[in-house]
């Protein structure tokens, strides 16, 4: 066949392709999804519309001095238990890469017991502690009574942000783990610390991998203070409860606890995206450069 002959059919070919109407496949399961998903959100929104929920409740105690408050409380235990629990994980975390074998073993041994048992139950040994350490301090210089000392912000504070530097120590170490072992070498040989090494070589590298979990433990947090109500600390939702066991409007003041909760941890979730976005922008610049 000769080159005529094949530049004619190959136009002929780009002609009849013209003509044809390009159709999208039509994805009828995923309509039918969505169809679904529609119906179930307009029947709850349906119910919660013609139920017995009087708004005008939810209005009213909304932004009640009560109501603000524990927002506030919560606001604070959540800053602190975090601190505590960031503070703990990073020197869990060390002492877990230390190489040490008992430093390592007590890393192990406190993740181990602190991972494992649940938030709620700590919290209770805590605030209960005073039946086992009555008296805390330096026999003959000075005690103090437990019962004291251990108060429903403390006995919170303690339960959440010791459970928590359990599970920040696991993220701390990924993001250790996560710088190449050249850096550690480059740093010794030009006569680094070890202090100086982690702050200035290992942490600002492994902060890409670890702002991401650490935020969204912020954001559990936040809700995890919601336990602290069972040891009668004053947060939003021992505030809700309080007002609710005397008008007796559970389901209006649940929802008052629950905007606030919805609007503290939208708060988080825009901070922690511009916060993940200046960590991350060296790793962005790579990949687009690749």
């Amino acid at each position: 066949m000769s080159t005529a002959d094949v530049t004619s059919s190959t136009n002929d070919q780009k002609y009849e392709i013209a003509h044809l109407k390009l159709v999208p496949k039509r994805h009828i399961g995923r309509m039918i999804a969505a169809a679904i998903v529609l119906l179930i959100l307009a029947a709850i929104v349906r119910a919660f519309s013609v139920g017995q929920i009087e708004w005008s409740y939810v209005r009213d105690f909304l932004f009640a001095p009560a109501i603000l408050e524990g927002l506030k409380s919560t606001l604070i235990m959540t800053v602190a238990a975090m601190a505590l629990g960031i503070v703990l994980g990073v020197v869990i975390a060390i002492m877990r890469v230390s190489g040490n074998p008992v430093l390592s073993s007590i890393a192990i041994g406190y993740v181990w017991i602190f991972r494992g048992a649940p938030a709620l139950l700590q919290l209770m040994i805590w605030f209960n502690l005073a039946l086992i350490f009555p008296t805390m301090g330096i026999p003959g210089l000075f005690e103090f009574r437990t019962v004291d000392i251990m108060t429903p912000f403390v006995a919170a504070m303690l339960g959440l942000g010791i459970s928590q530097g359990a599970y920040t120590s696991e993220v701390v170490r990924s993001g250790l783990l996560s710088v190449d072992s050249g850096q550690y070498e480059a740093a010794r040989a030009i006569g680094m610390t070890q202090f100086k090494m982690l702050r200035r070589i290992v942490l600002p590298q492994a902060m890409r991998v670890m702002v991401p979990p650490i935020g969204n433990e912020v954001i559990g947090m936040v809700k995890l203070t919601s336990l602290a109500s069972v040891i009668q600390y004053s947060e939003i939702l021992h505030n809700a409860q309080i007002i609710y066991f005397a008008n007796t409007r559970v389901l209006e003041l649940l929802l008052v606890a629950c905007f606030w909760y919805l609007v503290v941890v939208t708060l988080l979730s825009i901070g922690q995206y511009y916060i993940e976005r200046y960590f991350g922008r060296g790793s962005k610049s790579i990949t687009a450069s690749m």
